[in-house]
């Protein structure tokens, strides 16, 4: 399945990061509720740990206390006293609420509810709404594309990725950039910018980036939007263009080895780990890159997401692999300083950086580097 419809699934909610809790208090009622409800089940992100709690719904009603770190998703589950009362999706609640005392009262149903003391809802709501016709029109792509899948209709399956690709540059363009400039103070639009951005490590700075600032800076300040604003600054120092930025790092041997030492010669920079399966299958290719134009002015510096006790799988993969160019690593498996530094959170990926330090291409493989080694450095 093509990348980027597989990331159209649906705009799924994204739990954010927390740092200073604030607490909340859910207030319940469920008197109307068709069927009774004798327990509600409360679901949240509260920093990167899912929290989970429960409570007996007394006198047709119930509470919630805890603590969030910023406005996020709720789930809420009904456990209905006739099991055989409403529907999965009429027993649950699914909202984007903030700290404070929010009051819930559930009508015929219990998702049928209304709210108050989070402003957040409304907004959340309207976001919804807007969202709505779009997301019917995905979900009937999904349900095409699932029908072209069982019955092996790749032609079909090509068109309505492509489709589906349009409908997502359309929200973006149509719903997610002007909900964002349209309502700065609000998480939601931190949240509607998380799915503009989307997981993709190469964001699109231009239209990122001022989108973020559009937002308030109380917004800008929750500790997921500085994760997002660590994100923007990373790709902003590796952007096509950009000077690359040096580190420092020790060979095999214990040498230590800096970025700009390779200056006056076409540099790919290449993160890779000796466990890193799709890693060691892309190293004769570059193996096959260097050796040709090796003499021309290109060379490889390998650094390595090796742990720290792997020591010696990397340097009999460099073996194995015949890796004739200079490797370093600080053997801090993800947490390398200089992985760290260039925002890498998957291997392989590359860098070419010319012989003034500038980054030219990135994430070069198979035919593609070859095609541009030729490019710039000729037969």
């Amino acid at each position: 399945m093509n990348k980027a419809f597989a990331g159209l699934l649906m705009l799924l909610p994204l739990f954010v990061m927390s740092q200073e809790d604030q607490p909340f208090t859910i207030s319940g009622n469920v008197k109307k509720v068709k069927g009774g409800v004798e327990r509600v089940y409360l679901y949240y992100m509260n920093g990167l740990n899912q929290v989970t709690d429960s409570t007996e719904v007394v006198k047709g009603k119930y509470k919630f206390t805890g603590e969030t770190g910023e406005p996020g998703f709720f789930r809420l589950q009904a456990k209905q006293k006739d099991s055989s009362a409403g529907s999965p999706s009429q027993n649950t609640i699914v909202t984007f609420l903030e700290a404070g005392k929010i009051k819930i009262n559930s009508k015929d149903s219990f998702s049928n509810a209304a709210f108050k003391g989070s402003k957040e809802v409304k907004v959340y709501k309207e976001f919804e709404h807007t969202l709505q016709p779009y997301g019917d029109t995905m979900q009937q792509f999904i349900r095409d594309y699932t029908q072209a899948r069982d019955s092996n209709d790749i032609s079909r399956m090509r068109s309505i990725e492509i489709a589906a690709v349009a409908l997502e540059r359309k929200i973006k363009d149509s719903v997610l950039r002007p909900f964002i400039l349209g309502h700065p103070q609000s998480a939601v639009s931190l949240f509607a910018l998380q799915q503009y951005t989307g997981s993709n490590p190469d964001i699109d700075i231009e239209k990122v980036e001022p989108l973020f600032l559009a937002l308030s800076p109380k917004v800008q300040s929750y500790p997921s939007a500085v994760n997002l604003k660590e994100r923007i600054d990373i790709v902003g120092r590796t952007a096509i263009g950009r000077m690359a930025t040096d580190f420092t790092q020790n060979d095999t041997l214990g040498n230590p080895v800096s970025l700009s030492s390779f200056r006056g010669k076409y540099l790919l920079l290449d993160f890779w780990a000796s466990w890193c399966q799709p890693c060691r299958v892309e190293n004769p290719n570059v193996v096959a890159a260097y050796r040709k134009y090796k003499e021309k002015g290109f060379d490889v510096l390998g650094v390595s997401l090796d742990r720290n006790n792997a020591k010696e799988a990397w340097l009999k993969a460099i073996h194995d692999d015949k890796l004739t160019w200079t490797h370093v690593s600080d053997l801090n498996f993800w947490n390398n300083a200089a992985a760290k530094l260039y925002g890498i959170q998957s291997i392989p990926q590359n860098l070419l950086i010319s012989p003034d330090g500038r980054i030219i291409a990135k994430n070069l493989r198979g035919h593609e580097l070859h095609e541009k080694l030729e490019e710039i450095m000729g037969n």
